[in-house]
């Protein structure tokens, strides 16, 4: 596959730098990444929206003088309105829908310098796992082009692994960062609760699950954009406590030995993967060579009852985000415009009530309490990030009976009785054998962070996961660059974006 070079500088930090030295222009270094768009994104279809005018203008006006000034970045079609340009979410419903207004985390974005020419694919609402939507078609992982990049950030991760740019955004309501730095071998960290802004229309999303943060190939970009993104704004519902330096200048100081605990049993699901495993022992003896202590320790959670509480928030959010799409979009909200699975998600949210959802609430903070008590004797907490390597793309999907009955469940009042019949119990299950371990934190609010540290026998990336104490992104950034340094994993690139240049 033929393509242009790469981006120049090892990453968002590297560019700027070359920009600011006057090296190439912010002009250059856009014109470079569109190109690489325009080479790749046909394979992949990573990026479902151009916005190469938005872009141009940006620079026409004047680059703010941030920390990335002038470097290329893509934003998610989900959660990070653009003024004046669709939001689609993944959905029919949304197709149309253009914002007025930048979410606060784009405008924050903008003022860090960076320069927006594109719109990354997401599944419907962000619902699922794999980024495989009926509206814009599946993100293909440039690993190979027949396996997932995951979800549902998969359009930025397959973005930043191919080297169209260095980092793009994301989103995490049940590991939607966290999922694609596996697959895609980059960084995602998902920051604690309250840490980066979701306003100025959105709330606590998923009561409070839901975080943002961009993927990055680095974990000083990781770093640096927190500093950049981070902090409180107008009418916030809670915000995380202030770092005692900023997390890009903490990275000067080597990490303290620490004490991590490691989990290869799934937390939320049945099934571990012998070469996901494989890595989170791989992983041990490295932390151990580098002065930590690494002690194996069983999950403190009631699995049954989160995987069941997680699910009841999860279709009762999921009914009330279509009405309030809908509304938003101007749009009569009719089972043709969403995709069956989110559409039975839906129904099948309507008939719980409200004492249920608050029981359920309840039940994920008696969750929250149990996982507190237990990081208590640990700095962190060492997993796989996901059950198995990046699958086939559709391997997910429904098919056949299964497909027939979710088409039925989406169908009153039979949504009632798989409510009483245990199905919730079987979705949840279904829904979290991939991702065991992700959704945790966002229960918690802890943050955590994927690292590309191992791989599988065919050569797709294994993530290897990292979750913290509430608040101390700090120890999880510096333990991340002790890991990178350590262990580089810079050079190694994808078939898709071709040899470093």
């Amino acid at each position: 596959m033929s393509q242009p070079p790469e981006l120049p500088g090892e990453d968002g930090l590297g560019l700027a730098q070359l920009i600011r030295d006057g090296q190439l222009s912010a002009t250059e270094a856009l014109d470079i990444a569109i190109a690489r768009a325009e080479a790749l994104n046909p394979a992949l279809n990573a990026i479902i929206r151009p916005m190469y005018d938005e872009a141009r203008a940006t620079l026409a006006a004047g680059v703010p003088d941030g920390p990335f000034a002038g470097v290329p970045f893509l934003i998610k079609d989900l959660l990070s309105d653009y003024k004046g340009v669709p939001t689609t979410c993944g959905s029919r419903l949304m197709q149309d829908f253009v914002p007025q207004w930048d979410s606060e985390l784009v405008a924050r974005y903008k003022r860090a310098g960076l320069v927006i020419f594109g719109k990354t694919n997401t599944p419907e609402f962000g619902l699922t796992p794999f980024t495989e939507p009926e509206l814009h078609g599946p993100t293909r992982n440039p690993w190979n082009l027949e396996k997932t990049p995951g979800g549902s950030s998969g359009g930025s991760g397959a973005a930043v692994a191919a080297r169209i740019v260095h980092m793009a955004g994301g989103g995490d309501g049940g590991g939607s960062i966290r999922i694609p730095a596996s697959c895609c071998g980059i960084v995602g960290l998902k920051p604690s609760r309250g840490r980066n802004p979701t306003g100025p229309v959105n709330g606590d999303m998923w009561f409070g699950a839901v975080a943002e943060h961009p993927l990055t190939v680095s974990v000083r970009d990781t770093a640096a954009l927190l500093d950049a993104c981070a902090g409180p704004e107008v009418g916030p519902l809670r915000h995380a406590p202030e770092p005692a330096q900023p997390w890009l200048k903490s990275l000067d100081t080597p990490v303290r030995p620490l004490k991590i605990a490691m989990t290869t049993e799934p937390m939320l699901g049945d099934t571990m993967h012998s070469q996901c495993v494989a890595g989170a022992e791989e992983t041990a003896r490295k932390l151990q060579d580098l002065g930590h202590t690494v002690e194996l320790a069983a999950s403190p959670i009631d699995k049954a009852a989160m995987m069941h509480a997680f699910v009841v928030m999860l279709v009762c959010n999921t009914a009330a985000e279509l009405d309030a799409s809908a509304a938003a979009a101007g749009q009569k909200l009719t089972r043709d415009k969403v995709e069956p699975n989110t559409w039975a998600l839906a129904k099948l949210g309507r008939v719980y009530s409200g004492p249920e959802l608050t029981a359920a609430l309840a039940e994920l903070q008696r969750q929250t309490r149990k996982v507190g008590q237990f990081m208590q004797g640990y700095d962190a907490w060492l997993t796989p990030t996901l059950s198995r390597p990046p699958f086939t793309i559709g391997d997910l999907q429904l098919s056949g009976g299964d497909a027939v009955g979710v088409a039925a469940l989406g169908r009153l009042p039979l949504a009632g009785i798989a409510k009483r019949s245990g199905l919730l119990d079987q979705i949840a299950a279904d829904s979290l054998a991939f991702i065991p371990n992700t959704p945790v934190s966002n229960v918690t609010g802890q943050p955590s962070i994927s690292l590309p540290l191992f791989e599988s026998a065919a050569g797709l990336p294994i993530g290897m996961m990292f979750t913290g104490q509430f608040g101390d992104e700090t120890t999880l950034l510096q333990l991340a660059r002790q890991l990178e340094q350590a262990h580089p994993w810079a050079n190694k690139r994808p078939p898709v974006a071709g040899a470093s240049q």
